[in-house]
């Protein structure tokens, strides 16, 4: 019989004062059982850092037609591929030909998840941008993880202040081009 997925549920309070975006969010996270806790977390932060009207989860690690994150507008029209981790070239060819934006968030060494992309095609890779939070970060916000998690998510000049059940973590959110 196959393992099925564990859902995690978060009440999050965010504020991400560079984009003027203030919500109460409730979510519910199914982390598949092949899925790590450092990349749900992840996959989390780019969500909330990502948040606007029509985002959603991707249909799950095992898909290849979403990313971890999506947004459309009214009309169902892709506005923003959000992939999380490692993607291919292809993927993210994929979803630059299909979105107006393309980001990656990364929960490890972004230079290790930039250097297959060399020499590669990919639509519009100039706009891509990968982001990145300081080490340890991501897997010490892993450990703090429960199956009902209380999270308040504050974001200032680039600076993230996460205080994840009782417990404060900061990392500056980093940027770099794709190519």
């Amino acid at each position: 019989m196959a393992i099925g997925s564990t859902i995690h549920t978060f009440a999050v309070q965010l504020a991400d004062m560079d984009r003027g975006v203030y919500d109460d969010l409730a979510l519910r996270v199914a982390k598949h059982p092949s899925e790590t806790d450092a990349y749900m977390v992840t996959r989390l932060l780019a969500y909330c850092l990502e948040y606007v009207d029509g985002i959603e989860f991707g249909s799950g690690i095992s898909s290849t037609d979403e990313p971890a994150v999506i947004a459309r507008d009214l009309t169902g029209a892709v506005t923003a591929w959000i992939e999380v981790g490692a993607p291919d070239a292809e993927r993210l060819h994929h979803g630059s030909r299909l979105a107006e934006r393309v980001a990656v968030y990364a929960h490890r060494d972004p230079v290790k998840v930039i250097a297959p992309w060399a020499g590669k095609k990919i639509y519009n890779a100039e706009a891509i941008e990968v982001f990145s939070f300081d080490p340890g970060f991501v897997d010490h916000a892993a450990g703090l993880l429960e199956r009902r998690n209380a999270v308040t998510l504050t974001v200032t000049e680039r600076q993230l202040y996460l205080d994840l059940n009782g417990t404060t973590l900061s990392s500056a959110v980093h940027a770099r081009p794709a190519v």
